[in-house]
């Protein structure tokens, strides 16, 4: 008896691991989040044990981070030392709790970070490189997305389950991961009566996370947690962690925060038409004024002080002037130019970029008032054209120049002109030596008139293929007519016409049914 409730234990349990595989992608979980555990023995597996002891032993120090952001982030050299220390600290109590478990009691407060800084400057990128650097999973999310308990957005407690999914499930490298949340400034209360879900209460409701809370797995709508909940209760035994704690996590914030210059500028003293005495004179960028920020000026903006006291750290992130995003091509290694070199490659085609050319995509970008993303702007609009031209040409190399990037049209209609000239020219080499072989091998002379030829090259051009090619597509088994041509004619050498370029099965024929009747 026993042992029947067992096998049929154990093909329900089959049977909901089949239903939670189905499910699972309609929730955005993968067959393997969905109904599997973690194997530590594959390489993903070994790959997390390898993240997992650099932080229990992490021993990073903060110029060895600010020198490898260098290599990604041009400028934002304070942003950068302020970074590097902050995340240091952190990873460095991380490891001091693991060494010491008793110290978890101790009162600290986390050096979470708020970045400031008008938009394309770098922001996420800095956190990014962070996050690859250590090996710690990384989430991004946008604040305008959430609301305070998820009833007209998302629930601010996803942030923590989607850093989970990063981390493929493993609950203890998701509690040391790194959660960064854009457009904060996009939170601040607004005031008024009514229920505010999208300010004040996505603030209060960031609140614990950012301190420390135990964060449940899944949803109170979440079907595939409610079906994986029945399996852990039929299987019996210990069950597994339903929750995971934020304590470890460290939370960052950024947003452009325009209006804030205004209200420092005010609390100052110093207003749009001159400045108080003593207080110096005004800064040439808006921008410069988020230097001289305060926790009072984050609450003016519409912040919470227990909000805005959970963000320690200060992080202030410079506009890009026109030599800084000229730099950024130039020397960062993710550099836009390499990207759209790597897409160009995709075609055949060689792309390098003249120093004019870089130039001017940066000062084009900088009117753009975006920062770096404006340089992928500019140069979509210059090469949008060339990508979809240029591939169906026999064009392999491509040298961007200042010209391009100012007249984009005039100096593609100039290469596809050249290129087409290029192209007859070899043409008209390849079928010299295409009449030469099928002379040679099949003692068949073919001639044809300069229209003729031209009409023969044109449609290569067309079908973007070489002669051979369209030959072959279009005139193959031909030669065995033409030596039927010849035994009923005694002669060897035949002239092509546009109506055999156009039609050479019909042709042909017809020529070999009227060699037939003179024969006879």
């Amino acid at each position: 008896m026993d042992d029947h409730k067992d096998n049929k234990g154990t093909g329900m349990d089959e049977q909901l691991q089949e239903l939670l595989g189905r499910l699972g992608p309609m929730f955005g979980q993968s067959p393997q989040q969905a109904a599997s555990s973690p194997q530590d023995d594959t390489a993903e597996g070994q790959s997390v044990k390898k993240v997992l002891q650099t932080i229990r032993s992490f021993s990073m120090r903060p110029r060895a981070i600010r020198d490898y952001l260098d290599r990604f982030v041009i400028r934002q050299d304070e942003a950068k030392k302020v970074l590097s220390v902050a995340v240091c600290d952190h990873y460095n109590h991380v490891r001091h709790c693991l060494e010491h478990p008793e110290s978890e009691e101790q009162e600290y407060l986390k050096h979470n970070v708020i970045l400031l800084g008008p938009t394309g400057v770098g922001k996420t990128y800095l956190m990014r490189c962070i996050a690859r650097l250590i090996g710690v999973p990384f989430v991004k999310a946008d604040a305008t997305k959430f609301s305070e308990t998820g009833y007209v957005g998302r629930d601010v407690d996803d942030l923590v389950r989607d850093l989970v999914a990063a981390a493929d499930g493993n609950l203890e490298l998701a509690q040391y991961g790194i959660v960064y949340l854009d457009e904060v400034d996009k939170i601040a209360g607004q005031g008024g009566a009514g229920k505010d879900v999208s300010g004040r209460g996505v603030q209060t409701a960031l609140l614990k996370l950012m301190e420390e809370a135990d964060v449940s797995l899944f949803s109170q709508t979440d079907i595939i947690g409610q079906m994986q909940a029945i399996m852990d209760l039929q299987r019996g035994g210990e069950a597994p962690q339903r929750t995971i704690n934020t304590r470890h996590i460290l939370f960052i914030m950024s947003g452009a925060f325009d209006r804030l210059p205004e209200i420092i500028r005010k609390r100052i003293g110093t207003g749009p038409i001159g400045f108080v005495q003593g207080q110096g004179p005004e800064k040439e960028d808006d921008g410069e004024w988020l230097h001289e920020v305060q926790t009072r000026d984050f609450i003016s903006y519409g912040f919470e002080p227990e909000f805005i006291g959970r963000l320690p750290v200060r992080v202030v992130c410079d506009g890009l002037s026109v030599d800084d995003l000229e730099a950024v091509m130039k020397q960062s290694e993710g550099s836009i130019l390499r990207q759209y070199q790597r897409d160009f490659a995709g075609y055949g085609i060689d792309v390098a970029f003249e120093p004019a050319a870089i130039r001017a995509v940066a000062e084009r970008a900088h009117a753009e008032k975006t920062g770096a993303r404006g340089l992928m702007t500019v140069l979509e609009k210059t090469l949008r054209d060339y990508k979809f031209e240029l591939p169906s040409t026999t064009r392999r190399e491509l040298t961007v120049t200042g010209d391009m990037i100012d007249a984009p049209n005039r100096c593609l209609a100039d290469i596809l002109e050249n290129s087409e000239d290029s192209r007859l020219h070899d043409l008209e080499a390849e079928w010299k030596s295409f009449l030469d072989a099928f002379e040679k091998e099949h003692g068949i002379i073919l001639q044809a008139s300069k229209a003729v030829a031209s009409q023969l090259f044109q449609d290569c051009l067309e079908a973007n293929q070489s002669l051979a090619q369209y030959w072959e597509a279009h005139f193959s088994d031909m030669e065995y007519g033409f030596r039927l041509l010849a035994a009923n004619t005694g002669k060897n050498q035949f002239r092509l016409t546009k109506a055999f370029i156009q039609d050479p099965a019909k042709t042909l024929s017809d020529w070999v049914a009227k060699s037939f009747t003179k024969k006879t």
